[in-house]
């Protein structure tokens, strides 16, 4: 009877010890990300949730200690989010059901493409930015390849305007915070003759009335094109010989959205496209091909903002699927 009694009191001084422990975390995370709520059953609420996200990236990562994963995960600003929530305000990326896919470039496959590539390092990738509660990823990814053609062709690194694209080409069938794609914003452009920096027309995280001014037009294209859908090898190719690329990809996985670091490999990722980023590069990891991805979450995500994406892997999560880039 006494040891039943011990081994209970022991349990509840460990659990209390375990409750104390997720109490200070649960402050620090809070601090870190400027988290306030409105009442204390809104707190409650999310940290019931910030607590479920933390157990299956604890879990993962023990997985990840006994080799069942490539990558491992981390609590991120995202915590205290529904995997609704996430889905509505994180991925806007929406493929319009008559994708004007334009020309497709078919690039030569060389077989001397080096073994690793990063665009950053060549000067062609702006800071990481954050979008927010908006469905604006399509706008990030399209000024993405935008800037790398702009420094290709004038030597000039410059944060371009997805607040430009979410206001001003709704015409062309984006819907601002609500969703768009890539192409269509591409459209605006050629149509327009330009686009605003991102310091002449900043970004506000909601969709606006459209306020460009040619007078601070910092960059234009002609043209866009397509990649051959679902080709990885074109999608190598061409990042080697044109620069960064636009992507689609299904980011709805609740483990992409908490990925640290390593190749994300992940079985249950399907072609069902729901978010616009930007490869940079291409690389190999133990043995791991990657693709790796500049994201619009903010440098709390991932690795410093980005994700290394499993290359020559049944085109995981559809990144190769509607792969295209302006031409200037």
């Amino acid at each position: 009877m006494f040891g039943s009694l011990l081994l209970l009191a022991m349990c509840g001084f460990a659990s209390a010890a375990i409750s104390s422990e997720l109490d200070r975390h649960w402050e620090l995370w809070k601090k870190m990300h400027k988290k306030v709520y409105d009442h204390q059953i809104e707190e409650l609420g999310r940290r019931r949730i910030w607590e479920g996200n933390l157990e299956m990236i604890n879990v993962h990562n023990l997985e990840t200690s006994l080799g069942l994963h490539t990558y491992e995960l981390a609590m991120n600003h995202m915590g205290d989010l529904t995997y609704e929530e996430i889905t509505s305000m994180q991925m806007g990326t929406v493929v319009p059901s008559n994708v004007a896919r334009g020309p497709s470039i078919y690039p030569t496959v060389n077989a001397s493409l080096p073994p690793t590539l990063d665009w950053r390092d060549k000067g062609f990738v702006t800071e990481v930015k954050m979008q927010g509660s908006c469905g604006s990823c399509w706008a990030f990814s399209a000024v993405g390849s935008l800037e790398g053609q702009l420094k290709k062709s004038t030597g000039v690194l410059m944060s371009l305007s997805p607040q430009n694209l979410l206001d001003c080409s709704v015409n062309f069938g984006n819907n601002g915070c609500s969703g768009g794609f890539m192409s269509k914003a591409f459209q605006y452009i050629i149509k327009n003759q330009g686009i605003d920096s991102d310091s002449n027309y900043p970004y506000l995280g909601k969709s606006g009335h459209c306020e460009y001014n040619s007078h601070y037009r910092a960059a234009n294209c002609s043209s866009y094109s397509f990649l051959p859908k679902g080709d990885e090898i074109a999608l190598k190719s061409a990042l080697t010989s044109i620069g960064p690329i636009s992507v689609a990809i299904d980011a709805s996985r609740p483990k992409f959205v908490f990925y640290r670091h390593g190749v994300y490999r992940d079985h249950t990722c399907t072609h069902n496209v729901n978010h616009g980023v930007l490869v940079v590069g291409y690389g190999t990891e133990r043995g791991y091909d990657y693709w790796l991805v500049k994201n619009s979450w903010g440098v709390n995500y991932g690795d410093e903002g980005y994700v290394k994406m499993a290359r020559n892997r049944h085109n995981q999560c559809g990144i190769a699927l509607y792969a295209c880039f302006p031409i200037i």
